[in-house]
């Protein structure tokens, strides 16, 4: 009995072509997540529905933008920063001389009274910002 002992026996193998097949799976699938993602600045509201609803663009041009939201008890947040209306000239003032090209987006609630939003609208047209949209959900 000399010279051999388990020379019948194979030892376990791990099959790295389908691990590798696997691996590559899973980053394409994130890669796609993570792409379609948008970044909201805003508080969340429930956003009113609508059936002409489109996308708001390219998501590194919206990151650039400041969202205004409105809640349902008609408090206003710049960004996430929980502010007063008469605090809402001078930081959207502030935003327009230090932005390149200043863009705002409304996010109200579907309850919020409409008095609330035309308000916020009316503040952003006036210091001058002509790049405004209104954030809804697609029916």
């Amino acid at each position: 009995m000399a010279g051999g002992g388990r020379r019948g026996k194979k030892g376990a193998r791990i099959e790295i072509i389908p691990l590798i097949a696997i691996i590559f799976f899973l980053l394409a699938t994130f890669i796609m997540v993570s792409l379609s993602m948008s970044k909201n600045q805003g508080v969340q509201v429930a956003l009113p529905v609508s059936s002409s609803a489109q996308s708001l663009g390219d998501n590194q041009e919206m990151e650039k933008a400041v969202t205004l939201s409105v809640n349902e008890k008609g408090e206003i947040f710049f960004n996430k920063d929980k502010i007063l209306a008469t605090q809402l000239p001078l930081r959207l003032q502030t935003y327009k001389l230090t932005a390149k090209d200043p863009k705002v987006i409304i996010n109200s609630d579907g309850a919020a009274d409409f008095k609330f939003v035309v308000a916020v609208l009316d503040e952003v047209r006036k210091i001058g910002i002509a790049k405004v949209g209104i954030n809804t959900d697609k029916k």
